[in-house]
């Protein structure tokens, strides 16, 4: 992308401001995870990465160790369509499921870890795959009772990657 994708400018913030407004209006609080010094000026709690660096798995392993709700919604700060309806439906879901994990998935079957319900049980088993050198979310998954929350297309979840995913984004 060139930049980091945190502070892009975005209806009249920055987008992790906006994600983050989302998760908030859907589970009623937020941590950030990363910089302190970086993300604090933002509004909300930030959580330095235990494993900075090293992807996020790194991320989502450090708001387990630190949270001790039962169930964690992580969220990629990169969803510019991201919903607090959107959000609290997974949250909904997940509370219902005897599950470590409720993931969204498209039609593709395609699972997105990056904006997923994790129950705190899951955080031995990842961190088992983490230690073994697993960096990859979805690979990290193979001992978990995943529930797959079936979403009719990606919009909701959609992130930016590259200067031309963020064009259509950019004027707003």
């Amino acid at each position: 992308m060139g930049r980091e994708k945190a502070f892009l400018p975005y209806r009249g913030g920055v987008l992790v401001q906006f994600v983050a407004r989302a998760v908030e209006l859907a589970a009623g609080n937020v941590l950030l995870v990363g910089n302190p010094r970086r993300l604090g000026a933002i509004g909300y709690p930030v959580l330095p990465d235990i494993y900075p660096g090293e992807g996020p798995l790194g991320g989502i392993l450090t708001v387990l160790q630190h949270n001790a709700a039962d169930w964690n919604l992580i969220v990629a700060c990169d969803m510019p369509e991201i919903s607090a309806g959107f959000l609290s439906g997974l949250l909904d879901a997940a509370e219902c499921q005897d599950a470590d994990v409720l993931v969204p998935a498209g039609p593709s079957g395609r699972l997105e870890p990056l904006c997923a319900v994790y129950h705190r049980r899951s955080r031995e088993t990842l961190y088992k795959a983490f230690a073994s050198g697993i960096r990859k979310v979805t690979a990290a998954f193979t001992d978990l009772r995943i529930v797959v929350f079936p979403i009719p297309e990606l919009t909701p979840v959609q992130n930016v990657n590259t200067p031309e995913d963020w064009a259509g984004y950019a004027a707003n």
